[in-house]
């Protein structure tokens, strides 16, 4: 192959790419028939390398079959001197086992006699959108999915780190949006240098960026993070204005190729928010929060994200009732996820749900929750007409827009009456804008759903949530109950709790009712609803019904 028509292959491959916004590029050397193609489309569609021999038969096999006889033709005529180009859409075949919908377009380029030289042209994928962020200029976030996938089918060891802004609201709200978009493009070009020669860097969603590192481990990349925290916070100017950021970061070591590429964004974006809420913006490692047996977690996520793929599959829910204080009498209950297999047995939610609510398949299990403990609970309704089911609701399904569509058609579909619903907010609801909440409870409260907040006194759970939402029960966490009859100050805070929840009108229910000692000293306080091993540990609806009906 002659030297001098690779490099004007190649240099005519770069004059295309200036020029393709973030399509996949293509050059073919007709009288070679050599093709280069850009990198992503090798690693999107599993072709054999950037130079390509008999591009055309290469890429038909790629083509799905209904759709190659329009394609043969096109480029036969092309090489035959009897088209220009074409312009035609069809699928093909990615990596991954699935096809996606793909614009090409293409010109032939002639030679000073009129004679086809060469086939340049680029192609869209539709079903990844753009992969340049218009702001930044970075590879986006549908990059970064197609180069995690990437990563994962070609068993490449990477270290992946995701890295925000904290309070980034306040630099638009006094400076205006644009110095905002300044000060974005700016931080990109710090993560830029202080990562470069190290790994690719994408822009995800809002202020939120990552980097893919196949060279650096998480020592590394730890030290370059704190470097990258000084600057941002002492040395970035915009326009001659020093401004000051906060940065968060999560880092996960990518070595395990059995998990799907959402699992691990799952799990990555667990770490960054553990680092934003937690740790002050200090660099969270996936795996150091794990130990032992559990440095395998990731992969039970991964069979747990499956399942609810597979209708909830291994999902089921128990019931722990709560008991009327002054009567003894049943006075409703709560319904607890649960999940297990044969191959993990029993995993407890306070494991796997932290990081599913980052999962964007989350609210689906959220839904199933709702719709399975509706239909179960419907045959208490029959003696205890006044039975409250509690259910646990996540600040992921709260911040969907279609979240109370979702309630309101479950409860038509079930026919579980609406007055007999109690929704628990749980602490991590304290991230939703405070008018998702207002305009959330304000719904439920016309429709006569009830709102109780969970482990009151913790995070979200405070004074400010009575004070600015109506809510109709608090429910002081067990922490505060444990050691009650001998511990003052745990009396004095019960004893606070439910004076304050008295005044803003609000029932008290108390968890943690371990024995009859701890029930005798709670029911000399302004308490509704007692919950807790006194009484029965969560159970499956079947041996609930054995006890109660």
């Amino acid at each position: 192959m002659n030297t001098d028509r690779i490099k004007r292959l190649d240099k005519l491959f770069d004059a295309f790419s200036v020029i393709a916004e973030g399509n996949y590029v293509y050059v073919c050397d007709m009288r070679e028939d050599l093709s280069r193609w850009s990198q992503n489309a090798v690693d999107y569609f599993d072709l054999p390398d950037v130079y390509i021999f008999d591009a055309g038969s290469v890429w038909e096999e790629c083509i799905h079959p209904d759709d190659r006889k329009v394609y043969r033709e096109s480029i036969e005529k092309i090489f035959k001197g009897e088209d220009l180009g074409h312009d035609m859409q069809y699928r093909a075949l990615a990596g991954d086992g699935n096809y996606v919908i793909c614009t090409c377009r293409g010109v032939v380029i002639t030679d000073d006699d009129g004679i086809p030289e060469y086939f340049a042209g680029s192609i869209r994928n539709h079903g990844s959108l753009s992969y340049i962020d218009t702001i930044t200029g970075l590879r986006s976030l549908y990059g970064f999915f197609d180069d995690i996938k990437t990563m994962i089918r070609k068993k490449s060891s990477s270290a992946v780190i995701m890295i925000g802004t904290k309070g980034f609201s306040s630099v638009n709200d006094v400076y205006g949006y644009s110095f905002g978009n300044k000060v974005l493009i700016n931080l990109s070009a710090a993560i830029v240098e202080k990562f470069s020669n190290i790994g690719t860097v994408y822009r995800l969603d809002g202020t939120k960026f990552a980097v893919i590192s196949s060279s650096m481990d998480t020592d590394m990349l730890a030290d370059i993070y704190h470097s990258l925290q000084e600057y941002v916070s002492h040395d970035l100017y915009i326009d001659g204005e020093r401004v000051s950021i906060s940065l968060n970061a999560g880092l996960i070591a990518a070595d395990d190729f059995e998990i799907g590429h959402e699992t691990l964004y799952s799990c990555l974006k667990y770490a960054y928010y553990e680092s934003k809420d937690r740790h002050l913006g200090e660099l969270v490692i996936f795996e150091d929060s794990l130990s032992g047996d559990d440095r395998h977690f990731i992969e039970q996520i991964n069979t747990i994200r499956s399942s609810i793929v597979n209708d909830c599959e291994g999902f089921y829910l128990c019931y722990q009732p709560i008991i009327n204080a002054a009567s003894g009498t049943l006075r409703g209950a709560e319904a607890l996820i649960r999940w297990r297999n044969d191959r993990y047995g029993s995993v407890s939610p306070v494991r796997f749900i932290p990081i599913l609510e980052q999962d964007i398949l989350f609210p689906e299990l959220g839904k199933w929750i709702m719709r399975q403990a509706m239909t179960e609970c419907r045959k208490l309704l029959h003696k205890y007409p006044d039975f409250r089911l509690n259910i646990n609701i996540s600040y992921a399904q709260l911040e969907k827009r279609d979240f109370i569509y979702d309630v309101f058609s479950i409860i038509r579909e079930t026919g579980y009456p609406k007055e007999n619903l109690c929704f628990e907010m749980t602490e991590r609801c304290r991230l939703l804008d405070k008018s998702i909440l207002r305009n959330t409870f304000d719904v439920f409260r016309q429709h006569k759903i009830k709102i109780a907040i969970d482990d009151f006194g913790t995070g979200f759970a405070s004074i400010g949530v009575l004070r600015d939402f109506k809510v109709d029960t608090v429910k002081i966490d067990r922490e505060y109950v444990k050691n009650i009859t001998t511990s003052v100050a745990d009396q004095n805070t019960v004893s606070f709790i439910s004076s304050l929840a008295d005044a803003f009108s609000a029932d008290v229910c108390v968890e943690g009712v371990e024995d009859e000692s701890i029930r005798d000293c709670l029911v000399k306080y302004k308490i509704k609803g007692l919950q807790g091993y006194y009484y029965s540990k969560p159970v499956v609806i079947g041996d609930f019904c054995d006890r109660y009906l």
